[in-house]
């Protein structure tokens, strides 16, 4: 019995991203472009589910990862998901980071060559994403960036571990500190993709790659991807599972509280008022309305955020 024959791309089901298998090539998009293709816990799944089973396949030589339409390859995780779930319940954060870990990982382990067909922006988890694949070809109208310190995160799925071995260790600061967005032929100089091209000839650079890869012997290749991978695996081991934890328990605070409710409202983050009341020693940067800190002398309800006037639970004034 075959236990990896062949299986139809559409007999998985996926809802979330598009996948298809043709000409020895496993294609994989991201199908969300009313929301820039960010991914949500369940996209996440269809992805790892789609790249291992290309993975595993002997009818796939090259899997190629993009986006649907021609505004966004990936904008990374959906921030009305983490606003709606995981800032309300962030010990399951980990659970997520656990999960978007193995979608890189994914990638990273295929034993395929990957190329990220960069149709539009890449950011975030999108870039990280691209990051991981082999190659990235990427359309001359677009561009690439990290978000993390914008919006109340940390970019540890794969940009602080990556980009200084890209880039150079000063220009992966500048990414990862200040969030600039790195047009494609910026990208193409610091080396963050391998051809930038018009948009109308994407499709064709992708294919003439694919072409030239599957006229190369595939165990050979294989474990070619497995030696060049050492310096990503060594730095994605020593940091991701710290990166984990942190993330989880970071996720209790006031930063990516305000970072995500002010995506959801469409508003400015107040970064200034984080660090007022950090050096402010009767506030609290860490707490919505303080720490909790109060008890009612009423029905003796404790762990009452310092900032209330009144019990939550009697309605009487604190003292």
């Amino acid at each position: 019995m075959n236990y990896f024959a062949s299986k139809e791309a559409s007999s998985f089901g996926f809802k979330d991203i598009l996948y298809e298998k043709k000409d020895w090539v496993g294609r994989i998009t991201i199908n969300r472009p009313e929301s820039f293709n960010c991914y949500t816990t369940s996209t996440l799944q269809e992805l790892i589910t789609a790249i291992d089973d290309a993975s595993n396949d002997d009818t796939v030589g090259v899997i190629v990862l993009t986006g649907a339409g021609d505004k966004a390859f990936c904008t990374g995780g959906d921030v009305k998901e983490y606003a709606g779930t995981y800032t309300q319940s962030p010990h399951d954060y980990f659970k997520y980071m656990g999960l978007f870990a193995k979608y890189i990982e994914s990638i990273l382990r295929s034993g395929k060559v990957t190329i990220a067909r960069l149709n539009g922006i890449a950011v975030g988890g999108g870039n990280e994403t691209q990051l991981a694949c082999d190659l990235a070809v990427m359309a001359d109208d677009t561009y690439l960036g990290q978000v993390g310190t914008s919006v109340g995160s940390v970019a540890c799925g794969g940009a602080t571990q990556w980009l200084s071995i890209h880039v150079g260790d000063r220009r992966a600061r500048e990414m990862l500190f200040l969030n600039p967005r790195i047009p494609a032929a910026k990208a193409l100089e610091w080396g963050l993709v391998n051809r930038v091209v018009p948009r109308a000839q994407l499709d064709d650079e992708v294919n003439a790659l694919v072409k030239q890869l599957l006229e190369k012997f595939p165990e050979c290749t294989r474990y070619t991807k497995q030696q060049v991978n050492y310096w990503k695996e060594a730095s994605w081991h020593a940091t991701v599972g710290h990166a984990r934890d942190w993330l989880s328990t970071h996720f209790t605070t006031l930063e990516p509280y305000e970072g995500m409710q002010a995506f959801v409202e469409k508003r400015k983050i107040d970064f200034m008022g984080l660090r007022k009341k950090a050096a402010d020693e009767h506030a609290s940067s860490e707490f919505l309305w303080g720490p909790y800190s109060q008890t009612c002398g009423g029905c003796g309800a404790k762990g009452i955020p310092k900032q209330f006037t009144f019990c939550g639970g009697c309605g009487a004034k604190l003292t």
